[in-house]
């Protein structure tokens, strides 16, 4: 089945079985995604999640409150992150980022064109794009500037609804193509993970695999399958 956002329809399976991951690219990391609810002890279980193994990036991710309420609850979550030198993503809105100084901004389809957000954030902001399973979208959003693509959903996620269903051939035919890091996202767990770092994922993001249990035993469990 065609993705209606893709209408360069589906790739070859051939592609995976051939692929192999160039040396050049740097190895697959973990990219933390926060759950809705980040008050009460949550900057707690994030230090120890950033104490237990490395993480890339972590990204705030809260709905349906207005910016001075998200300000408050990402600072010291902002502030941790610095202080483990990990990536703070704000995802969907520009002028939350702006506003705190993150190190980027991680955009859905419907959340803005990273352009803007390049002008909104400047030069050295980090700008990802939710592609879903469609290699128009994210050649669409390299275009426009974004600095990594994510795909996905991979498998079955408690974490948002899921309308597309992306397969791990995607990852090997874009980190064949392109030099712009994708990100494989929905569902990931340590038991599964690893086949979507040998399609070519560069990172792997999560959010119940390590929110939903032991944040700790979860990203040392992730860090063991990506040194594998």
């Amino acid at each position: 089945m065609i993705d209606e956002d893709d209408p360069l329809g589906p790739l070859d399976p051939d592609f995976a079985a051939q692929f192999k991951r160039d040396d050049r690219r740097p190895a697959c990391q973990l990219y933390l995604i926060s759950p809705l609810d980040v008050s009460g002890g949550f900057p707690d279980r994030l230090r120890r999640a950033l104490g237990a193994g490395p993480v890339a990036a972590f990204q705030f991710r809260v709905k349906d409150i207005d910016q001075h309420a998200a300000a408050a609850l990402a600072e010291p979550l902002q502030k941790i992150c610095a202080e483990h030198d990990v990536a703070f993503i704000i995802n969907d809105s520009i002028a939350l980022a702006k506003r705190l100084g993150a190190d980027g901004v991680h955009l859905g389809q419907g959340d803005g064109d990273p352009r803007e957000a390049r002008a909104e954030l400047g030069p050295g902001a980090q700008i990802g794009v939710t592609c879903h399973a469609s290699r128009h979208l994210a050649m669409e959003a390299g275009e426009r500037g974004a600095d990594y693509v994510a795909f996905g959903s991979y498998f079955p996620t408690t974490t948002k609804q899921v309308e597309h269903h992306a397969e791990p051939v995607l990852l090997s035919w874009w980190s064949t193509m392109f030099e712009i890091p994708c990100v494989a996202i929905g569902g990931i767990t340590p038991a599964n993970g690893r086949p979507l770092v040998e399609a070519g994922a560069d990172f792997l993001a999560v959010s119940h695999a390590v929110w939903g249990g032991d944040e700790e035993a979860a990203v040392k469990a992730f860090a063991a399958v990506l040194a594998r």
